[in-house]
């Protein structure tokens, strides 16, 4: 069974950097979709970047631009979320998701069938 899991997360005061990582495992495709999502209590959950590890269809959202970047280590089966400059409205539970292909546009959770468990994210002012 397709398994992803988060790791990464935790507390860091505005203006810091945090390194998420998501490994793939049990996903036996050369490449696919994979993206970050994050999730603030009551809100919805939100597309945060986007790749497809065979090199196109990359996406960041405009939130988010200039300061998170995504890096790929596609023998590993690993997608990072490197976030630097982090602000207080960065604060969410972020998870990693997967699909077999992207859509042609920003993502959406319901374009993904497989999740990991997410890992929290506070940015503290």
């Amino acid at each position: 069974e397709v398994q992803l899991v988060e790791s990464g997360g935790g507390s860091v005061q505005a203006g810091g950097s945090l390194r998420l990582a998501c490994v793939v495992s049990q996903y036996h495709r050369d490449d696919f979709c994979m993206g970050w999502f994050r999730q603030a209590p009551g809100q919805e959950r939100e597309g945060v970047a986007r790749i497809w590890t065979g090199g196109t269809a990359n996406y960041t959202a405009d939130s988010v631009k200039g300061r998170f970047t995504t890096a790929l280590d596609h023998a590993k089966k690993t997608l990072y979320l490197q976030m630097t400059s982090l602000k207080p409205e960065d604060t969410a539970m972020y998870y990693c998701a997967a699909h077999a292909y992207c859509h042609g546009r920003p993502p959406l959770a319901r374009d993904f069938d497989y999740w990991g468990q997410g890992t929290q994210v506070i940015v503290s002012s």
